[in-house]
């Protein structure tokens, strides 16, 4: 598979996982998208990029913004390789196939359509006080409702039911408030809503052992990072795993 061995492959997957699913907003059709990149063959760039620009191949062409979207395909793609992995705006641009110009005025574009984005109510699940607040001001300031903040298992499945949340932003560790993917879990089984989780330890979620969330961002995270996952995670019109 050109230059790049399977061991620079294998830790680089992770990364490749999350963008896909990001991109598609659920975990099978990402890993659809990963393992048609990787059967198809991949571009002769180190290992990480060239698993994004096999993702980014596969998945459907740059095209029109969908109706009542204001971001097209390419716009995303530009979006979460610099937000969301965190790429410099040069290496997002060779994923993408275009040259450097060309990627920093589209990601101007994106950036400034973010700000119109579709409101949601937000249901936060977050033990620690500050960052929990942290929270609440960056996604108010995307244009977002935060309806409850819950320190604990017990605490997020009963605002869940009260308030009927358009999306759940979760820590995975809540201390003695027990474990944020536990919660998600039973509030997914009587309601179904797309879930994003901020965590310190990504790994945890992204080991093909359980089914796995579409959204995980890194802590300590980027108020653009959280903005777009919140953007993809809400537009979103496929069911998020």
């Amino acid at each position: 598979m050109n230059a790049v061995t399977q061991a620079e492959l294998l830790r680089c997957l992770p990364h490749a996982r999350r963008y896909a699913r990001a991109l598609t907003g659920s975990q099978a059709a990402g890993d659809g998208l990963v393992a048609g990149a990787l059967r198809e063959g991949l571009p002769s760039l180190p290992a990480r990029l060239a698993l994004y620009a096999g993702v980014t191949r596969m998945a459907p062409p740059p095209a029109v913004p969908a109706a009542g979207s204001n971001l097209s395909a390419r716009h995303r793609q530009l979006l979460l390789l610099t937000a969301l992995e965190e790429l410099p705006v040069h290496d997002a641009a060779t994923v993408v196939g275009v040259p450097l110009d060309v990627a920093e005025t589209e990601l101007a574009e994106a950036r400034e359509a973010l700000r119109s984005a579709a409101a949601t109510n937000i249901l936060v699940i977050e033990d620690e006080p500050i960052i929990a607040m942290d929270v609440r001001q960056l996604v108010e300031a995307c244009g977002h409702r935060v309806i409850g903040v819950a320190a604990s298992e017990t605490q997020a499945v009963k605002l869940a039911q009260e308030r009927h949340p358009g999306l759940i932003l979760a820590d995975v560790n809540l201390g003695m408030g027990g474990d944020g993917i536990i919660a998600v879990n039973r509030i997914q089984e009587q309601l179904k809503v797309p879930v994003i989780f901020v965590t310190a330890y990504p790994e945890r979620l992204l080991t093909a052992e359980q089914v796995e969330p579409a959204f995980v961002i890194s802590k300590p995270f980027e108020p653009l990072a959280l903005a777009i996952a919140t953007y993809q995670a809400v537009s979103s019109t496929v069911p998020i795993g």
